[in-house]
């Protein structure tokens, strides 16, 4: 099949995206609102942008669900300039995802669902101390792409510190990614876990 873009509606393509991107690492993003309210959410339009500066990039689509058509993580991002990236691995995959519903913003999932908030040390929104790897991050940039459904604001973050469990961390700063047993999500409401890791050897120059 052949497609080209403008041929289809906003939800189609977006449908066509996460069906194909896969699978994508989620950000489990905590912030403080500006009635100092904590707010967890999981975002999977995310990724590593550069290591220096050290900055990480979170697309938040369009919420036909607000006044200013914007999710609560983000209005608190641009708000106070501050945000966690909690990375999530077994078993917090359920709780992960309950965290995506839709509450007020007056309540706090991290509270809802019985999760652990720990002290930052750069910034003031808590990290999720069930998380072993939290990425401290001050906003860099934050840019609109688009208008109306389907739309996004793409925010870059500039990682100011970062905790990581000693159990998933060598002295060369190698991840182990068997240990850390990552949560990644595919379309819809599926995600992956990650059982199976290979190598192919250095690459061929």
């Amino acid at each position: 099949m052949e497609i080209a873009p403008d041929t289809l509606t906003p939800r189609d393509m977006h449908k066509l995206l996460i069906g194909s991107i896969v699978p994508r690492p989620i950000a489990w993003i905590s912030t403080i609102g500006a009635n100092g309210t904590t707010n967890l959410a999981p975002f999977s339009f995310f990724n590593g942008v550069s290591s220096n500066p050290p900055l990480l990039s979170v697309s938040f689509s369009y919420n036909p669900d607000s006044a200013d058509h914007k999710k609560d993580t983000l209005r608190n991002i641009e708000a106070t300039g501050e945000f966690v990236v909690n990375v999530v691995r077994e078993p917090d995959e359920r709780i992960m995802h309950d965290t995506s519903g839709a509450f007020e913003a007056s309540e706090s999932e991290i509270e809802r669902f019985g999760l652990t908030a720990g002290p930052s040390v750069t910034v003031r929104p808590p990290r999720v101390l069930e998380s072993p790897i939290q990425f401290e991050c001050s906003l860099e940039r934050s840019l609109p792409l688009g208008e109306g459904p389907g739309s996004s604001t793409l925010v870059l973050g500039r990682i100011r510190h970062i905790h990581v469990d000693d159990t998933l961390i060598d002295d060369g700063n190698h991840i182990d990614a068997a240990a850390l047993k990552p949560i990644g999500r595919l379309a819809g409401n599926s995600y992956c876990y990650v059982h199976e890791i290979f190598d192919l050897g250095p690459r061929p120059r």
